[in-house]
């Protein structure tokens, strides 16, 4: 067993990971002001953007689901990873060596699960891609030219050949050092009477990489007649590799569609090759399944689509009925993306390689460029099944569009659909057509009798108070600019602090030194709190107060923190000159003259106090 991973080890990952560069790889990152950075977040479903990065202090935070925390952390939640195998993870990325409490360095054979599987991968590739050289790889480059890729092309994408023996690739990494176990959890060989076999044998192979570019998986074209599986074997399910959120190409592709706000989707790897050759780098592919929410996730991460509907997502299926039925599965997940949606389709149901080889590169460009609406492409194809030139006809088709139309959540866009919907039957009563539209999305809404079930309003959030605002301000002073604070921000009493959270934070800072200690802020500071706190909850309140963004412009930050600390404290002497006159109240001001009389002199004083505090807290 490998030991504890150096403290100083990890703070040096920490300081080579720079956490706008390593989200980067994974979110698609845009300026928030502040020296702040927002995207999508990668752990909810949200429609508008709740996720900073902070580059200053090396910390993110997400708004909307109260995640956050430093790059090891955000390595941990979006890889499924241990705090090791994260260390681990940053560190292979960083170049760095990782030393062990127990016995120095520590082999590579000793690292995380992850590491090691990732590395087998890393090294098959490499064998697969050197063997599409030799003589018996022939059937693989014979295929490749005749889809009209070069020997360029090949190595631009890594692909590679399997050699059609039992264990040519199981002998190559056990002689690395790499076990038994390892080649078979990570689907690279099948158990065999005699050892491991190799899981492609004979086959052109595909390396699948994840978005940061590492080798996950592989898929492995069949070439030989002798080969009695399927035309397309995909490596199995590991832990570094599910196929439900693996984008062939994404690693190539992420920059262009973050750039162009466009993805293009296509139905295999030599598709994928064309539109990248061709001039459409933002083309994937997804995995041997079919287009779902977790490859929607990872688009709306880099395109970082939002209500403005600039984006787009085109899917190019074949013209035939199986490419009909495939678009009208992606219009089933097409309202999850905020982006316009939209099919390109090849009449002669030519795939954009087949393509390219008959007709060009300019072709392939052509056929994104004449895309269609989804929603317009789904509506015609099931319309088009049925005899328009008969009034049953008509009414029949209208029947069968009517729920595609009504299931349009935006009811502009559906009015709009509908009355094209009137236009492409030929029945010329827009009103009855949207009556007939309309009527179906009420039953729609509705659900079975009985069933409870309709849309459902989001419940607004509540909004803060002006007095949690105005603490939630001062606290965020504290972790990002303490030298504004100074000792008035010690003296405040946790009593100052209405929301149990913000006063367990303010008892957190006291006890790491208050503003004495934490000198002018900055990442040695707010990862002194974090440490230093005692709960995930408290954790996750340092970060969002070292991420989220004061309300000062960055001139005048020092009266702004003079004016928050000042209104914190006329509302902590509000709450005192409310229980003051509490107890005057209680008080026969004849029977009890002397008790009454200390307490309106005391209330004077106070009342004199918020005075003072009030024209400070107006001098922002």
């Amino acid at each position: 067993m490998a030991g504890r991973i150096r403290d100083e080890d990890i703070a040096l990952v920490r300081e080579r990971s720079p956490i706008a560069d390593v989200v980067g790889e994974h979110v698609q990152l845009r300026n928030a002001g502040g020296g702040n950075l927002k995207g999508l977040c990668p752990f909810h479903e949200e429609k508008g953007p709740s996720f900073n990065v902070t580059p200053d202090r090396g910390l993110f935070y997400c708004f909307g689901c109260a995640v956050g925390g430093d790059v090891i952390k955000f390595i941990e939640m979006i890889e499924h990873l241990t705090f090791g195998e994260a260390v681990e993870r940053l560190a292979v990325r960083a170049g760095i060596q990782l030393r062990y409490e127990q016995g120095g360095y520590v082999p590579k054979r000793e690292q995380g699960e992850r590491a090691r599987l990732i590395e087998a991968h890393r090294v098959a590739a490499e064998f697969y891609a050197e063997r599409l050289a030799a003589p018996d790889a022939a059937p693989g480059r014979r295929f490749l030219a005749e889809r009209g890729f070069e020997r360029a092309d090949a190595e631009r994408f890594g692909v590679g050949y399997g050699p059609n023996e039992w264990e040519a690739l199981a002998r190559h990494l056990l002689g690395r050092g790499f076990t038994t176990a390892e080649l078979v959890k990570g689907g690279l060989a099948k158990e065999g009477r005699r050892g491991p076999i190799d899981r492609f044998r004979g086959r052109l192979i595909w390396p699948i990489r994840d978005a940061t570019g590492d080798v996950i998986g592989f898929g492995a074209r069949k070439l030989l007649e002798t080969d009695d599986g399927p035309k397309y074997l995909n490596t199995p399910e590991s832990p570094i590799y599910k196929k439900s959120s693996v984008l062939y190409g994404i690693d190539l592709a992420k920059r262009e569609i973050s750039k162009r706000s466009q993805a293009v989707i296509v139905e295999g790897y030599t598709d994928v090759m064309a539109c990248h050759l061709a001039g459409v780098p933002t083309a994937v592919a997804t995995c041997g399944t079919s287009f779902g929410e977790e490859h929607i996730k990872i688009l709306r991460r880099f395109m970082l689509d939002q209500a403005e509907f600039r984006g787009e997502v085109i899917f190019t299926f074949d013209g035939d009925s199986a490419g009909q039925k495939a678009a009208l599965r992606a219009f089933a997940d097409d309202q999850k993306f905020v982006t316009q949606t939209f099919v390109a389709v090849q009449p002669d149901g030519l795939d954009p390689c087949d393509l390219r080889v008959k007709e060009g590169d300019a072709a392939v460009r052509d056929l994104v460029a004449g895309r269609e609406p989804l929603f317009a492409f789904a509506i015609r194809s099931v319309i088009n099944r049925y005899d328009l030139r008969a009034n049953e006809g008509r009414l029949a088709a209208l029947d069968a569009a009517a729920p595609i139309v009504a299931g349009i959540k935006d009811s502009a866009l559906r009015r709009m659909y509908a009355v094209d919907l009137d236009r492409w039957l030929g029945i010329l009563d827009e009103q009855f057509v949207i009556e007939r539209v309309a009527e179906v999305a009420r039953r729609t809404a509705a659900g079975p009798p009985g069933s409870g079930r309709g849309r459902q309003q989001e419940r607004p959030q509540e909004p803060e108070s002006p007095h949690v605002r105005v603490e939630v301000e001062v606290l965020k002073l504290a972790v990002q600019r303490p030298a504004l604070l100074g000792p008035g921000f010690d003296a405040l009493g946790d009593e100052s602090f209405s929301r149990p959270e913000h006063a367990a934070f303010y008892g957190l800072v006291l006890a790491a030194g208050g503003m004495g200690a934490a000198g002018h802020g900055g990442r040695e500071w707010t990862e002194r709190l974090i440490e230093a706190a005692t709960d995930d909850i408290l954790r996750s309140t340092v970060t969002r107060f070292a991420v989220e963004a004061l309300r000062a412009e960055s001139d005048s930050e020092e009266r702004y923190a003079a004016a928050m600390l000042a209104a914190l404290e006329a509302i902590s002497v509000d709450r005192a000159i409310a229980q003051v006159k509490g107890r005057m109240q209680r008080l026969n001001p004849v029977e009890q003259q002397q008790d009454y009389n200390r307490l309106f002199g005391e209330l004077v004083a106070l009342e004199q106090q918020r005075r003072t505090l009030r024209d400070r807290a107006a001098g922002s």
